[in-house]
């Protein structure tokens, strides 16, 4: 629950036929395991857009570590990142400070963010991710120009951190 307030539970008395397992999206994660719980936020002008990107990504198993609310790591990015957890909504500032984050509005997606890293000059995020910076090396997870999942949002037209100017 996201601190209580997005779905209380007098809400929940209310409208019984809504419940948290109506609000989820199926993935397969990398032992090729389906899941059912998967949870994640995003605005309601690309929800409909999200659910048919992820829908084709299920469809072809592609694999996510997890996905799960940054409700669940205290609304840390950095641990969420550190857990590989793919998510949208979370409030966020950009480092320099004086913008807020395309995922302030849920209109940014991070997948498998430990083995897909945001690099800013020196910085890392997560910090624990050094291992997956060099993008030459081949690995599991790792997004690319041949990736599902890049091919798949930019046919829905989105645009990929590893294409941003300043930083990747």
């Amino acid at each position: 629950m996201v601190n209580g307030y997005s779905f209380p539970k007098e809400f929940s008395a209310q409208y019984t036929t809504i419940s948290y397992d109506d609000l989820r999206v199926k993935y397969y994660d990398f032992s090729g395991v389906e899941h059912v719980d998967g949870k994640m936020i995003v605005n309601k002008e690309v929800a409909l857009e999200v659910l048919s990107i992820f829908y084709e990504l299920y469809l072809n198993k592609y694999a996510f570590n997890k996905i799960k609310l940054v409700e669940e790591y205290n609304a840390s990015d950095e641990l969420s990142m550190q857990d590989n957890n793919t998510s949208a909504f979370n409030y966020r500032i950009l480092e320099n400070g004086d913008k807020l984050s395309w995922h302030c509005f849920g209109l940014a997606i991070d997948i498998n963010p430990l083995y897909n890293p945001y690099i800013l000059g020196n910085e890392l995020y997560p910090s624990t991710a050094s291992k997956y910076v060099d993008r030459t090396k081949n690995f599991i997870g790792k997004i690319d120009y041949n990736d599902l999942a890049y091919k798949t949002f930019i046919k829905y037209g989105w645009k990929w951190g590893g294409d941003f100017v300043y930083s990747k």
